[in-house]
């Protein structure tokens, strides 16, 4: 049983009824990366750091043992639209779980002495993050991709602007984005609904305003680019990407699905049976579907032998081409489409991430998605649907980053 409710202020609340002895909480907030100022690059992902640093009522090791002296969990997260904040606990304890968002979220104090300290811990964040050229060369990629737009920096910041962060600047960050009306209360677990809305009532009916809700500029298209950039390391790292839809777009899942079938997480994709399985040319390659607010990005990722780059990528066109011109047979659709579902009733077993899904829907299309509904979008999908989609995404040559 999916509940919603919103309080006065603004503030939207999602609960998942569920038999189970732990429970999730959390609040999502519609604020990112892509919200912040040339001179604020980095403050969404140094907020949510700050938050875990101390109260008016609590002291940084105070909120680290809160849930974790009762088994529980306190995490956090953000992303290029939005910052997450949760708690994993056993049933019981969701009134703690609740207070202690709240606490953090309207109490924090942001010391000077914190300040300098997180500075240093995101700092040293920043260095090991470019010791991983796999996971560098997908942030590099999407800069570039999103290059002059609100997109295009890095969620950990930069140096420069780090230097320049404090209690003042937070707090300007937060006035500006952390407003009710752009956050949402998620709740998975066996609570009662009218217990989940008299907790969240009690601690988080703080005074709303008449903020209206936000409204993004859409990231310009990119011109296709290809750069190679010298890293030194011991493969050669290779990015490919498409603009590609929204999460909005009418044929998103035809998308979702000609992804799991071109380099999804499955041995048996098109690009790993090709690359990998009959060449031997690569170890690992993928492709992934990262579908914003209003913006998208198919991307392809190998890492492979320098010599072999050329004839990687040669593969990597002639499976597209053949997406694109030959689309699938009725025996070819119908494994995929099961293949896929399989996939997503597996993870839908992972009931943190259907937590962070509540919450994430209700802010970005004020309902959540059960799996038979997904599964009914699947069902629906046709090969000519995949294959016009093919022809939409691969219109032209691949923007490209190279890591040799």
């Amino acid at each position: 049983m999916i509940y919603t409710h919103t309080l006065s202020n603004g503030l939207r609340l999602i609960h998942r009824s569920f038999p189970s002895e732990i429970s999730y909480c959390g609040i999502v907030v519609n604020a990112g990366t892509r919200d912040e100022y040339p001179d604020e690059w980095g403050m969404a992902h140094f907020v949510e750091h700050m938050l875990f640093k101390g109260t008016t009522k609590r002291k940084a090791h105070h909120i680290a043992n809160r849930m974790e002296h009762v088994g529980g969990d306190l995490n956090a997260y953000t992303t290029k639209e939005e910052t997450f904040f949760y708690a994993t606990f056993l049933e019981e304890y969701f009134p703690r779980a609740t207070e202690l968002l709240s606490d953090i979220l309207f109490h924090s104090t942001f010391s000077s002495h914190q300040i300098d300290r997180e500075r240093e811990v995101i700092l040293e964040e920043i260095s090991s993050y470019h010791d991983s050229p796999s996971e560098l060369v997908y942030d590099d990629f999407e800069n570039m991709f999103y290059q002059g737009n609100d997109m295009g920096h890095y969620i950990l910041g930069e140096e420069a602007t780090l230097n320049t962060f404090g209690k003042e600047s937070i707090l300007r960050f937060m006035r500006r984005q952390y407003h009710p009306s752009e956050m949402v209360f998620f709740s998975f677990g066996k609570t009662s609904f009218a217990k989940v809305v008299r907790q969240v009532e009690k601690y988080f009916s703080l005074s709303g305003d008449e903020t209206p809700r936000k409204v993004r500029t859409a990231p310009s298209p990119s011109a296709p680019f290809m750069k190679e950039v010298q890293k030194n390391t011991s493969q050669t790292h290779v990015m490919l990407g498409y603009p590609a839809f929204s999460i909005h777009h009418p044929q998103k899942y035809a998308l979702y699905l000609l992804n799991n079938i071109l380099g999804g997480g499955s041995l048996n994709s098109r690009l790993n049976n090709s690359l990998r399985e009959k060449h031997g040319l690569a170890y690992l390659v993928e492709s992934n579907a990262i579908l914003y607010s209003d913006s998208g990005l198919l991307s392809v990722y190998f890492a492979c032998d320098q010599k072999q780059k050329d004839k990687c990528i040669r593969l990597i066109g002639k499976e597209i081409e053949k997406l694109k011109s030959k689309g699938l047979t009725p025996m070819q659709l119908s494994l995929a489409k099961r293949q896929w579902k399989g996939q997503l009733g597996i993870a839908a077993e992972n009931n943190e991430n259907n937590a962070l899904a509540l919450g994430k829907q209700l802010l970005h299309f004020e309902r959540y998605t059960p799996i038979e509904e997904l599964f009914t979008h699947i069902d629906r999908l046709t090969s000519a649907q995949l294959k016009e989609v093919a022809n939409e995404i691969f219109v032209d040559a691949p923007s490209g980053l190279i890591f040799f």
